[in-house]
């Protein structure tokens, strides 16, 4: 039987408001498109589908953990302990003496790096984790801001990411791209461009803090250029309207066969040629 999720929650917004303390409970991504389950879908739509359903969880959470750590301390004092008091069994040795594990000991590293920056601290300037909703071509999407600065008119996304420099090869367009691009990050920021204008009436330029788990970190900057930025957008409004499909059962979903869902659940079928490998 082919996993679904409910068809009718789609078509308009909860009454029930989004709230910091709410919005990453499974139920909004039945009413809300995101940029993080939009590029799940993308990746594929197998997995995306069973773990909305949550019949499937990332065998990994330690990256996640790893980022909210970051984006915790430069919310506020109060959400960075709040983070460590909920998830203190995960992020220190069960053995004494009791120390952050090392991914943590990571992250310790990159907010020192940025903390300590002088224009990291002028620039990281404005409200924080601000949830903003509208809709694109008529479907509900949901975004939530690390910083917003509206009397500059700009917003700023943390990132980590491995080495700043570091090239992907790109499939499609048969070249090597950043890893802005690898990860598809000029979507999340076109779609929280647009419901920052929807949501305020202003229009803001997206910046990107990058900074890598390197040793000692590096930092950087990043902007993204508008034709990005609208090709982005543009990819949204083309393919939204499938994955909305796929969602409610109208439409069977695509297996990726390489990701951890569909190799836990792949069965043999097929003879594969051994040129088809790596096509």
């Amino acid at each position: 039987m082919t996993t679904s999720i409910s068809p009718t929650k789609n078509n308009k917004v909860s009454s029930k408001p989004l709230t910091k303390s709410n919005y990453y409970d499974r139920w909004t991504d039945d009413i809300y498109l995101s940029p993080t389950v939009y590029k799940r879908y993308q990746a594929c739509e197998a997995e995306a589908l069973a773990e909305q359903a949550g019949q499937w969880a990332q065998m990994d959470a330690t990256a996640l953990l790893v980022g909210n750590y970051l984006h915790s301390y430069f919310e506020s004092p109060a959400a960075h302990e709040a983070f460590i008091e909920e998830h203190k069994d995960e992020l220190k040795s069960s053995r004494k003496p009791y120390k952050l594990l090392k991914p943590y000991q990571q992250a310790e590293m990159m907010i020192k790096t940025l903390d300590e920056d002088e224009t990291f601290q002028q620039f990281y300037q404005g409200d924080k984790e601000v949830i903003v909703t509208g809709k694109i071509e008529g479907v509900p999407w949901k975004g939530k801001i690390d910083c917003l600065n509206l009397d500059n008119n700009y917003f700023i996304d943390l990132k980590t990411t491995r080495d700043l420099h570091m090239k992907y090869w790109d499939t499609d367009e048969h070249k090597y791209v950043p890893f802005v691009t690898k990860y598809n990050y000029q979507l999340q920021m076109a779609v929280y461009r647009e419901l920052i204008k929807q949501t305020f009436g202003i229009d803001c330029t997206p910046y990107i803090v990058g900074v890598t788990k390197q040793d000692p970190p590096d930092k950087a900057v990043l902007s993204i250029p508008d034709e990005q930025l609208g090709w982005a957008l543009d990819d949204v409004k083309a393919g939204q309207q499938h994955i909305l499909d796929v969602m409610h059962g109208n439409v069977e979903p695509t297996r990726c066969e390489q990701c951890d869902y569909c190799r836990s659940t792949k069965t043999l079928g097929d003879i594969t040629s051994i040129e088809d490998l790596i096509s």
